[in-house]
């Protein structure tokens, strides 16, 4: 679910704010002694900060979609088609603590859930769960725009059996000008996608 999305609207730079929603989205195995009502908590902010007008980053989108379903994110994508009626959504990957696959998808204006389902015609990805990762979904996010600031539009762990485990990352910088990366997720070293799609 690789698309290149340049998003106007989506100027602020993701990583700004909400750094107690990744920290718990992104603890180390299951709930990394964090509880869900901290989860909870984050989502609720997520969803409270939206009086301000301001577009919902990838931080609180997946706040809301772990309060919806507890787990770890492997994938989260902004999405302007309009195949989800005409509106930006964010649309989120979960491995679940129940360890089955999530499909959910998050407001990009509201930060509320529109939709979370069971997604179990994808067992190709079952051999590499989120813990296979040694780099959190936030660690590469970190490592990606450190290297390309910007705002990210989509992040993937990609388990291309032909390539090293690795999250695919695509930031638009402030001047537009936008970056492909691939960060080892074993290793979280920055390199620009060659590859066009």
């Amino acid at each position: 679910m690789k698309r290149t999305i340049a998003i106007s609207a989506v100027t602020a730079a993701v990583l700004v704010g909400g750094g107690v929603a990744t920290a718990v989205a992104f603890a180390a195995d299951d709930d990394g002694g964090k509880g869900p009502d901290q989860v909870t908590r984050s989502a609720d902010r997520a969803e409270q900060s939206r009086a301000t007008g301001e577009p919902v980053t990838l931080d609180e989108a997946l706040a809301s979609a772990l309060k919806s379903v507890p787990g770890t994110v492997t994938e989260a994508e902004l999405d302007d088609d309009d195949d989800d009626g005409g509106r930006t959504v964010w649309e989120l990957d979960v491995y679940g603590t129940d360890k089955a696959w999530h499909d959910v998808t998050v407001d990009a204006g509201s930060a509320k859930v529109l939709s979370a389902r069971d997604d179990d015609d994808n067992d190709a990805r079952d051999r590499h769960a989120p813990r296979s990762a040694a780099v959190s979904l936030k660690a590469a996010v970190d490592a990606a725009t450190g290297a390309h600031p910007g705002t990210v539009t989509s992040v993937d762990l990609d388990d291309d059996e032909d390539e090293p485990l690795r999250w695919e990352v695509d930031v638009t910088a402030e001047d537009g000008a936008r970056y492909d990366l691939n960060v080892d997720a074993r290793t979280g070293k920055v390199t620009v996608d060659r590859d066009d799609d």
